[in-house]
């Protein structure tokens, strides 16, 4: 069920395996939306507020502290007009996401992504691995109303163009739908 009519945006979240362009996509949809949004680089704001227990120094990521983290978006997202940007989003309650976009590239294109930012061997493979086994898809259709869940491709610049405009066209039906003028 989306979440109140009172917000003067949605509450978008944009997910997928690491590489496959999320906050570039959430960046550019800032730029692009006709509502004002803000994005939240989820990884980035665990790291800057310290919501984590502790750094696993073998795959070079954050123990998440859910609660904390939880706590520290609610305001955020009830006030909506917010992308959250993450590579999971089974944590978030089902009420705060109004579309859930699902992020995928073959993994191919993938691997070469993750090299490029110097990913541990070991790191690469497991990211890979979920990629091809759609771990994040099944999460993020598991956890959401199958309605707000779209799966998109994020392989090139035509895609991420094609992607953002079929957003912004989401969000103009959002406005339309919750009367929400600029």
């Amino acid at each position: 069920m989306p979440s109140s009519t009172s917000k003067h945006a949605p509450v978008i979240l944009i997910t997928g395996t690491p590489g496959t362009g999320k906050t570039t996509h959430a960046q550019l949809l800032v730029e692009e939306s006709p509502l004002p949004l803000r994005h939240i680089n989820v990884g980035d704001l665990i790291k800057d507020k310290a919501l984590y227990e502790e750094y696993d120094e073998e795959w070079q990521s954050y123990t998440v502290d859910e609660d904390k983290l939880l706590d520290e978006l609610e305001p955020l997202v009830s006030a909506g007009g917010v992308i959250l940007d993450w590579h999971t989003v089974d944590i978030f309650p089902e009420r705060w996401a109004d579309l859930v976009v699902v992020l995928r590239c073959d993994h191919t294109k993938l691997w070469d992504r993750l090299e490029k930012r110097n990913y541990p061997l070991k790191k690469i493979q497991e990211n890979n691995e979920a990629e091809i086994m759609e771990v994040v898809l099944d999460e993020a259709r598991s956890s959401y109303a199958p309605e707000i869940v779209v799966e998109l491709k994020s392989e090139g610049t035509d895609d991420l163009e094609s992607n953002v405009s079929r957003v912004v066209q989401w969000i103009e039906a959002w406005r339309q739908d919750h009367s929400v003028s600029d």
